[in-house]
């Protein structure tokens, strides 16, 4: 959709992605699941996180999980929602449903041509400035935000 900041976004009615961490036995992050993106798309060769257009009938939050469902084979019900990050334009959203599993075993690959590859990487290795893997713009400027909320969100180990 054109939006009135001047560009243009990918879903009419938004588009969300899936920040999803695995925990360690004490209850602290590890890794996250990134997309390696595919050439022809948006930022193609980058890494982000799964996600793409919402659905007119989805809440941001369903729309994240069937995305990272359909590109990245999480099993959804395997994914505890903690908080979203919504990043608003005048005419658009992208919603960042931040999210732990419950499963250290939980397997990741890419499930369709939007990603080159698809894989758990440890939290350390993820900066804005990774060397390794150039981030997709937009991830790179708010994963402190999200690694942030996910730190304020995260379950009390017991």
């Amino acid at each position: 959709m054109d939006c009135q900041c001047g560009n243009r976004h990918w879903g009419f009615f938004g588009a969300a992605g899936l920040f999803l961490v695995r925990l360690d036995e004490d209850g602290q992050p590890t890794d996250v699941v990134l997309q390696h993106r595919a050439l022809w798309s948006h930022h193609g060769g980058t890494w982000g996180i799964p996600g793409g257009a919402i659905m007119e009938h989805e809440t941001p939050v369903q729309g994240a999980l069937r995305e990272a469902t359909e590109e990245a084979g999480i099993d959804s019900t395997a994914v505890d929602v903690l908080t979203t990050h919504v990043f608003e334009h005048p005419d658009w959203s992208y919603t960042t449903a931040i999210a732990v599993t419950r499963r250290t075993d939980l397997e990741v690959s890419a499930t369709d041509m939007e990603s080159l590859e698809v894989e758990w990487v440890p939290l350390d290795n993820i900066t804005s400035d990774t060397p390794d893997r150039e981030l997709l713009p937009s991830f790179a400027r708010s994963l402190s935000t999200v690694l942030t909320m996910l730190h304020e969100h995260l379950p009390v180990s017991r």
